[in-house]
């Protein structure tokens, strides 16, 4: 890092990227890729812009520029967190101070490193020394108290001037780049609206939901002086109760006319992202584990509907309002917990809330050592299946209790290998191979970490990473039936098994591998969704439909495989005007989806729109120049030759090669 080329920095608001060079050609990307860690980069940008308006580098007061700093967070950062003075002005300083200097475990950005070398268009990570490790850390200084606090971005420290680093937002640079992107801010926050699901499934009538009703007290006749006195006390221990379980503000009770969808007919909960309050970064695999879990867990009793990790995990970092919160995933109930470090123990709060009455139903605390934590994960699901008065059968009760591991570092490398897959890009992949085979080799014997080396495996073959992609996928099936072998109800093994041997050309024993998965989790989002590809893949697109939407209702703010994946349903069906509409929302979430944008232009050629379809081409080329036709082809698992063949000629005529 001490060498000092020009352009030592970039600050590109249009991909939220940091671009950061080293030495001579090698450059370095730090990408902030979720709501939360762009406000983090934006915030970097507005000390970068304020401290070129002054012409030095110098500390900036967050307090005199709280207005800005309030217009990021409920912007880019998706309201990461409250934007309250005495609140966020705290926030970016334990962020500044502890997270973003972290470069080993970058627990607010991806690391991409780029060397000068390519092969095959896939850069190699970049390995940092102490001394670059160090560099980068000095960047962020500060001065003064939480509530007072000024920053410092030192790009002095790194050898760089004011000059030698730049801010890019659309066509501008530098102080046109920054008043732009604020300016496109403020226009998105006068123009929006409430915000409602991806309208992807046609309304239902309501079914009607009575929610419990009040309660009153009366206190008659006369009391005698000492009795009085125990009666006071009395009231007010009532009071402190009633204001505990039954008194709640108007924001935390939910309307079931402001609901985006109609309430199921079966008990329905989302269990939002457990919240970190251990002031260790390293401790967020740790509870969103826990969260997905629990998740998971209560997707095997089919008397509950049961909203999906990627819909609640929307809410990560996010103060909630629980009545918002049910209104926008159109449930009743809603759990909400928090992780806290106790000496040499972990303490595990957790609270289930009715969103129609505004009542807690149950409330625990747990105090255990983190060893303990998969009890505390069956504890907490089974106080809920209580509390919803919900009863299992033999079989749903030994389901959800099936156990994994209990080594927990296996447990914790296999919840992080699954989130950097669900990514799918290629840094992430090679990382998740790592954590995936660490995890075997820390517990032979754990089915989730056989499972999660197959997806690691399977999206490897997707991105081209894979040399011999049959020997690739032979490999994933044979991790999958392994996994399956230590663990029989592994529905989420069974369903990629699946995906698997569909995409091995062996439908039938696909299928019927979705078929399973679907009887022993069925109320899974993924299950249902990945039993509705195969359908659509079998070509029986006109049945896929139905499920791909009880998946998104599930699911209410689905990735963008459930929208290409109903799009492709809709295309294959010969709906192609709602097909389109639907693959924009896609592209339009992630403008990079390359596989949205090849559905998009094969969509506009058997639709006959083939200038519309050249233009979408255009657009994959630019993302990767060395797009393969023929390997996307071959990879393709259609059944039927003839929609294979269409599909391959509408983009071939488009201009894919």
């Amino acid at each position: 890092m001490d060498e000092k080329p020009k352009q030592a920095l970039k600050i590109d608001l249009n991909q939220f990227k940091l671009f950061l060079y080293l030495k001579q050609k090698t450059e370095v990307t730090f990408h902030f890729d979720s709501p939360s860690r762009r406000f983090y980069l934006a915030v970097i940008a507005f000390l970068v812009n304020e401290m070129k308006k002054s012409g030095k580098i110098a500390s900036i007061s967050l307090a005199t520029q709280i207005d800005q700093l309030i217009l990021l967070n409920e912007t880019v950062g998706g309201s990461a967190g409250s934007s309250e003075k005495k609140v966020l002005i705290p926030r970016i300083y334990r962020k500044w101070k502890d997270a973003l200097p972290d470069l080993e475990n970058a627990p607010l950005f991806r690391v991409i490193g780029r060397k000068k070398e390519y092969e095959d268009g896939v850069g190699k990570t970049y390995h940092f020394t102490e001394a670059e490790k160090d560099n980068w850390a000095n960047l962020f200084e500060y001065k003064g108290s939480e509530e007072n606090v000024r920053l410092r971005f030192s790009i002095d420290k790194i050898g760089a001037r004011l000059q030698d680093i730049v801010i890019l937002y659309e066509d501008s640079v530098d102080s046109d780049a920054w008043e732009k992107f604020l300016s496109g801010l403020r226009q998105k926050e006068e123009e929006k609206e409430k915000p409602t699901p991806i309208d992807l499934i046609p309304k239902e009538s309501e079914t009607p939901v009575t929610p419990p009703g009040g309660w009153k007290s009366a206190l008659r006749g006369k009391w005698l002086w000492a009795a009085l006195t125990v009666g006071v006390v009395l009231v007010a221990a009532s009071l402190a109760i009633w204001k505990v379980y039954f008194y709640s503000p108007p924001d935390n009770i939910a309307s079931l006319q402001r609901m985006a969808f109609p309430l199921p007919d079966k008990p329905s909960i989302a269990v939002l992202p457990f919240v970190n309050m251990t002031n260790d970064p390293r401790q967020e695999a740790f509870c969103d584990g826990l969260t997905e879990d629990i998740i998971t867990t209560l997707s095997k009793v089919p008397k509950l509907f049961v909203i999906a990790r990627n819909s609640v995990f929307t809410y990560k970092d996010t103060p909630v309002k629980v009545g918002k919160v049910a209104e926008e995933l159109s449930v009743q109930y809603i759990l909400e917990g928090s992780v806290q470090k106790a000496g040499e123990q972990v303490r595990i709060t957790a609270q289930l809330n009715d969103a129609l009455s505004g009542h807690h139903v149950w409330a625990e605390r747990y105090n255990r050592k983190p060893k303990d934590i998969f009890a505390v994960q069956d504890e907490i699901t089974q106080h809920i299946i209580t509390a919803l008065q919900v009863k299992l059968t033999d079989g749903e009760q030994a389901r959800i209790h099936s156990r994994g591991t209990t080594n927990l570092d296996a447990y914790m490398k296999v919840m992080e290998a699954m989130y950097l897959v669900l990514q799918t890009t290629i840094e992430g992949t090679i990382k998740a191979r790592q954590l995936a085979e660490e995890a075997v080799s820390l517990d032979p014997n754990y089915a989730s970490a056989y499972s999660a080396l197959a997806s690691v495996t399977l999206t490897e073959v997707w991105l081209g990473l894979s040399k011999y992609p049959q020997e690739s996928l032979k490999q994933s099936m044979e991790l999958l039936k392994k996994a399956i072998a230590l663990d029989d109800s592994f529905a989420a093994a069974r369903s990629t098994l699946g995906y698997a041997l569909v995409m091995a050309r062996r439908y039938d024993e696909g299928l019927a591998q979705a078929e399973r998965a679907l009887e022993l989790e069925p109320t899974s989002a993924d299950i249902i969704y990945f039993y509705a590809t195969i359908l659509l893949f079998i070509r029986r697109g006109e049945e896929a439909i139905p499920f791909f939407q009880s998946a998104i209702r599930l699911n209410p703010k689905p990735q963008n495989t459930y929208i290409r994946h109903l799009a492709s349903a809709y295309r294959d069906t010969g709906r192609y005007a709602e097909a389109i509409s639907l693959v924009k929302k896609a592209i339009e979430r992630e403008p990079r989806d390359i596989i949205s944008r090849i559905i998009l232009t094969a969509t506009y050629g058997m639709a006959g729109r083939e200038e519309e379809a050249r233009v979408a081409a255009d657009e994959i080329l630019k993302i990767n120049p060395h797009f393969s036709l023929e390997r996307f082809v071959k990879v393709h698992p259609y059944k039927d030759p003839v929609m294979r063949d269409r599909y391959y000629n509408s983009l071939r005529k488009a201009g894919l090669k």
